[in-house]
């Protein structure tokens, strides 16, 4: 099944010379997925894909014209809507079999796709009840643990398996750069751990170890990008009001 093409639909803001942010400006900035293409002289790397109203690979240029390969930091279906549209996919192995069989519960769409995530409304208006993820192939979709390494030729990625937020929550880690594409587990705004598949132990102790990471950019699953003061002013409030 293919999805409908809207170029309109998607933003791109190009933050440096291989680094992409593609949005959906219509979705509530809560709710908004932050996808990254990262470009590379060997790959390329997408980290999350949307909603999946609308066909990211088809709509949104320089999405096909190279390798690539589709990172998800997590199932929720905010993060993986577009995922089915790429042949080599990545994930977790907690979350590989939300994206293989994507379930509303697991992908908390039934708790927070409805049309209350919209500031604009997609053509033809946004039924709930008809709203679905489709799935990934299985034979194109891999596990990516902690400590495995991406490569783009220019830049060299860690894996880091974050949970809390979801079991199995990751992120890239840019060690050379200091730069971390953290995916819901730290970003600029109200962090969430009160999903059915969310744990606060676990997330008190991936905030403690992001404490200790010599973070200088972050570029998060959702809101604006910041650097190490905003990072470390937000790992520390949340440990203030958690970790007791």
């Amino acid at each position: 099944m293919h999805l409908p093409v809207n170029e309109s639909w998607y933003e791109v803001t190009t933050i440096d010379s291989d680094i992409r942010l593609i949005s959906e400006p219509a979705i509530n900035e809560f709710y908004r997925c932050n996808i990254w293409h990262i470009r590379g002289r060997e790959r390329d790397l997408l980290i999350d894909s949307g909603s999946g109203l609308y066909s990211l690979r088809r709509s949104v240029a320089g999405l096909s014209d190279k390798a690539m390969t589709a990172v998800a930091s997590h199932a929720h279906f905010d993060h993986i809507g577009c995922h089915h549209e790429f042949s080599h996919c990545l994930a977790h192995p907690a979350e590989l079999p939300v994206l293989i069989h994507p379930d509303p519960h697991e992908t908390v769409a039934d708790k927070y796709a409805t049309a209350e995530m919209f500031d604009r409304l997609p053509a033809g208006g946004f039924d709930p009840a008809r709203y679905q993820i489709l799935p990934v192939d299985e034979n194109n979709i891999l596990p990516l643990n902690e400590g495995d390494r991406l490569d783009t030729g220019d830049r060299s990625f860690e894996v880091l398996h974050l949970p809390g937020h979801s079991p199995g929550s990751i992120a890239l880690w840019d060690e050379r750069n200091g730069i971390l594409f953290s995916g819901d587990a730290i970003y600029n705004g109200e962090l969430l751990a009160d999903n059915d598949n969310s744990d606060m132990g676990d997330y008190i102790n991936t905030m403690k170890r992001l404490l200790a990471l010599p973070v200088e950019q972050v570029h998060g699953g959702h809101c604006s990008s910041f650097g190490r003061a905003t990072y470390q002013r937000i790992i520390r409030e949340f440990l203030d009001q958690h970790d007791r």
